[in-house]
């Protein structure tokens, strides 16, 4: 194939908190690379997923939810934002469409390079209000979609329209892959939701999970893994009565690795404080925020 037939980018999804990001790079890709919870701030790294088409490659990026930094760990998951926006060919910044209200951090971009606003959980708008909102956006952005990313099947236009942004280019990377991230990220980031998804307060947002070693076995994999949390009075509430909070998220966890993997996952999983980890420098570095 000739080099001006295909096209190859990156394509970086920008948006506040919760507003549908990484179910939307899901959806696109058709897998589930990006973990997903209904709390906010589920994202703390930069996810690169691959969407693989005859003429082009899409590269996105599903970044962080746009806030304003408070602690050190805020300051990381920014940067991984700006880091993001300065090497991609296109910004795709998704709004909740029940939810437009003006973001300094997102807005004001027009110009610099193209990009796309996507109106998200639009099937739960009014019309006429949806109307009047993708009117006033078009102001402020080069085209602008409205979508559903649970309930929507079909994304052509929009896929359509991020390729027609793209520079011509060989593809980035190898089109038989849906990312260049480590297994190993993809099992923290997995074991992460899981905690997301089982514990309330702050339990979530004050953990991180660490894989610090996996063993390949005959018929299964054998997994090693650290839940780093900030208090020592948080670690009964990780385990649970008679360990029953961590078993689910163990057993949970050893589903979707498998489902990830095509392998039998055995998980065993520590529990482990260093205190106010997300303040930390050092700590950040060394639980891979870098």
């Amino acid at each position: 194939m000739e080099l001006k037939e295909f096209k190859a980018g990156f394509v970086a999804i920008l948006g506040k908190p919760n507003v549908g990001k990484s179910t939307l790079m899901n959806r696109l890709i058709g897998e589930k690379l990006s973990i997903v919870s209904p709390k906010p701030q589920t994202t703390r790294m930069s996810i690169k997923g691959f969407l693989n088409k005859e003429k082009a490659q899409i590269v996105f990026l599903d970044t962080p939810g746009v806030i304003e930094p408070k602690y050190e760990l805020h300051e990381k998951m920014m940067g991984y934002v700006n880091q993001s926006l300065k090497g991609a060919d296109v910004v795709m910044c998704i709004f909740d469409g029940q939810d437009t209200t003006p973001n300094p951090l997102i807005e004001g971009r027009k110009g610099s390079k193209p990009t796309i606003c996507v109106l998200n959980k639009s099937d739960l708008c009014d019309s006429e209000e949806l109307f009047e909102v993708k009117k006033q956006l078009s102001e402020q952005f080069d085209r602008v979609f409205c979508i559903s990313a649970l309930k929507d099947e079909n994304f052509n236009e929009l896929i359509e329209a991020l390729i027609s942004y793209l520079p011509y280019s060989p593809p980035l990377y190898n089109q038989d892959d849906l990312s260049d991230m480590p297994m190993r990220f993809f099992a923290q980031e997995i074991i992460r939701e899981k905690i997301f998804l089982t514990y309330n307060d702050e339990i979530p947002y004050c953990s991180t999970v660490v894989v610090e070693r996996w063993t390949e076995e005959e018929n299964r994999d054998v997994i090693q893994a650290n839940i780093w949390i900030e208090r020592d009075s948080q670690k009964p509430i990780i385990i649970g009565k008679n360990g029953d909070k961590i078993g689910k998220v163990r057993s949970k966890a050893e589903f979707d690795i498998a489902l990830l993997t095509g392998r039998k996952a055995v998980l065993n999983l520590w529990v482990k404080v260093k205190h106010d980890w997300r303040k930390k420098y050092g700590a950040l570095h060394e639980f891979g925020y870098k």
